[in-house]
């Protein structure tokens, strides 16, 4: 019963927050009054929500368990005066990204009205290799974990993302040897994303534990953002000590 609950309520993505119960008992692999019945017993519960349309989403108090659990919590209420902060200065795109399997899963996001294209999203995930924050974990991640992601497909979004094994494996060397990265048009042409780690303290040894990343126009100006994303991360790890 537990796992038909979780499938139904891993059928939502961040494109499709709304379905049909047809849809969500296709995507659980349930029969269609199966589905019923359990959609039915969720919103009981106020872990699913039904829409004006006749269609279910997730139950706001989802979202209210999910906040008591995340073991996030701590490292965005420690980010959050400084992801504010450099919003200020970047006027654009300020995120927060931790590891989570083979994929960089963005659990912060500040962003502007007039701000350049971007897909992320929070609690929406990226692939390693293709995101700015994406790569500065991938750089400090554990060596099998890297050795995974280099010996598969990697996608490409644009002409310029790294799709190359042994160009990936050079780009991960570099950020490791200077401390960032700067990812010009892997997602979208028109955007470069600049990203730095978040360590757990301010020993410059202390494990990784999120990608700080900004996201602006690519117009040749993002290098001289890093030393503002830099002086935020190292703010962060004094808080997370």
């Amino acid at each position: 019963m537990l796992a038909r609950a979780a499938r139904i309520l891993q059928a939502f993505t961040p494109d499709e927050p709304e379905l049909s119960v047809s849809e969500i008992g296709r995507r659980a692999r349930l029969h269609v009054a199966t589905a019923s019945r359990l959609i039915a017993a969720l919103v009981d519960e106020g872990l699913l929500a039904r829409t004006a349309t006749a269609k279910v989403r997730i139950g706001v108090r989802l979202w209210e368990l999910a906040q008591r659990a995340s073991p996030t919590l701590g490292l965005r209420e420690a980010a959050m005066p400084f992801l504010e902060d450099l919003h200020a200065v970047i006027g654009h795109h300020v995120q927060l990204g931790v590891l989570d399997g083979g994929e960089v899963l963005f659990v912060e996001r500040l962003s502007a009205r007039d701000a350049v294209i971007n897909v992320t999203r929070i609690a929406g995930r990226l692939p390693l290799h293709a995101s700015s924050a994406g790569l500065v974990l991938l750089a400090w991640a554990p060596r099998d974990l890297q050795e995974q992601v280099l010996s598969r497909p990697l996608r490409g979004y644009t002409p310029t993302t790294i799709t190359n094994p042994a160009r990936l494996r050079g780009v991960l060397d570099g950020i490791r040897k200077q401390g960032f990265v700067v990812s010009e048009g892997q997602i979208h042409a028109d955007a470069t994303g600049i990203a730095v780690p978040v360590r757990e303290g301010p020993d410059p040894a202390s494990p990784v534990v999120a990608g700080l990343s900004v996201i602006v126009p690519n117009d040749g100006r993002a290098p001289s953002l890093v030393p503002a994303l830099q002086a935020a991360a190292r703010g962060i790890a004094r808080q997370l000590r």
